[in-house]
């Protein structure tokens, strides 16, 4: 058996630390793990990433856009996510599938059944076991970002970290206006609608170790299924 969890939620959520949280507990126990984030992953993919997000593109269309994510993902699973889960292992990553139709859906207003037809070609049919949806205001995480990435270019500001589990670059989706990023955590709370049973929704204004626990609580009760991997490398 292996395990798919994934994290969702608006800029700012903490959605990227408790993926490494969860990831770090499931290594410490000695379960096959691996952590992950989208768009990125594989050196393709982060490739990918720098041209979607980059601040300067501006002239981005939403067609392109969708396009370059649905690339990053497909290289992802086929070069990461399913080999691992093929194995038999866990694989935690830092957004999905879900983020395209929050973002480019209901955020940018992109036909959903199209979205939900490349996303279909993009991962094979793969979806995730679990979702963990870190909930907060729009406007309260898109300040919480803004102040992360400040302290980053103030620490070093020459070279900003950008990082799996800490993305804390202001990029090209970051700086589109309240309006978009309402209609993105409006979208999100729309898809759990649809899977109840996939979502599990937290609070993201918790500490960070009241979310921690409440994620592993609801994630142990998957793990028997689980056994340890030989030659895995997490």
């Amino acid at each position: 058996m292996s395990l798919f969890v994934t994290f969702e939620g608006p800029e700012g959520s903490g959605k990227s630390t408790q993926a490494r949280r969860l990831y770090e507990r499931l290594a410490a126990a000695s379960y096959p793990v691996i952590v992950t984030r989208e768009p990125g992953g594989t050196p393709i993919s982060d490739m990918i990433r720098r041209i979607v997000l980059d601040l300067q593109h501006s002239e981005m269309a939403p067609t392109t856009e969708t396009l370059l994510f649905s690339a990053a993902r497909a290289q992802h699973v086929a070069e990461r996510i399913r080999p691992y889960l093929e194995l038999g292992g866990i694989v935690v990553c830092d957004r999905f599938a879900d983020s395209m139709l929050a973002y480019q859906g209901y955020g940018s207003g992109q036909d959903l059944d199209i979205l939900r037809t490349l996303t279909r070609i993009a991962t094979g049919g793969l979806r995730p076991d679990l979702t963990f949806y870190l909930d907060l205001p729009a406007q309260q995480g898109l300040d919480r970002k803004r102040k992360a990435a400040q302290r980053a270019t103030q620490d070093n500001p020459l070279s900003p970290k950008i990082t799996a589990t800490e993305p804390i670059e202001w990029n090209r989706l970051d700086a589109r206006d309240l309006a978009y990023h309402e209609r993105v955590r409006h979208g999100f709370l729309e898809l759990i609608k649809l899977e109840p049973e996939r979502w599990h929704v937290l609070d993201a204004r918790l500490t960070m170790d009241e979310l921690s626990e409440q994620i592993w609580h609801a994630i142990e009760v998957r793990l028997p299924s689980i056994r340890p991997l030989e030659d895995t490398h997490p």
